[in-house]
């Protein structure tokens, strides 16, 4: 079955950090652009880092840069999200998702394969 689990969200306080994981299964992330997104209540979709399939590409929202960082296991087929100094506009379910050979800079719509989400609050 292919499908990519997301894994790690839950609760911490202003100023600490959290370690998501979007682990993949059926398929290797090998040659995947990945896109993590998040969604607030009440908000649209957001896309916060999105790196391109080779890597050579990686877009930060403002809100995020210097706090976010992506970094990749090939031995586990598995992507992180590192984020550092949350704040509670933060708070949002974070999705991970991962398309097939896609170059260029940015965040997209449309990927081949999204994970279920989640959650990810940022309150004292």
């Amino acid at each position: 079955q292919v499908q990519l689990v997301e894994s790690g969200g839950g609760l911490v306080q202003p100023g600490g950090s959290l370690r998501l994981s979007c682990a993949a299964s059926g398929f290797t992330l090998d040659y995947y652009a990945i896109g993590w997104f998040r969604q607030a209540p009440g908000k649209g979709r957001e896309g916060v880092l999105c790196i391109s399939s080779s890597g050579s590409t990686t877009y930060y929202a403002d809100s995020v840069e210097g706090r976010f960082t992506i970094s990749r296991d090939n031995a586990q087929n598995t992507v992180y999200l590192q984020m550092n100094s949350l704040k509670p506009e933060d708070t949002a379910v974070y999705y991970c998702a991962a398309d097939y050979l896609r170059e260029g800079y940015g965040c997209y719509d449309e990927y081949d394969y999204w994970g279920q989400g989640t959650q990810v609050t940022v309150s004292s």
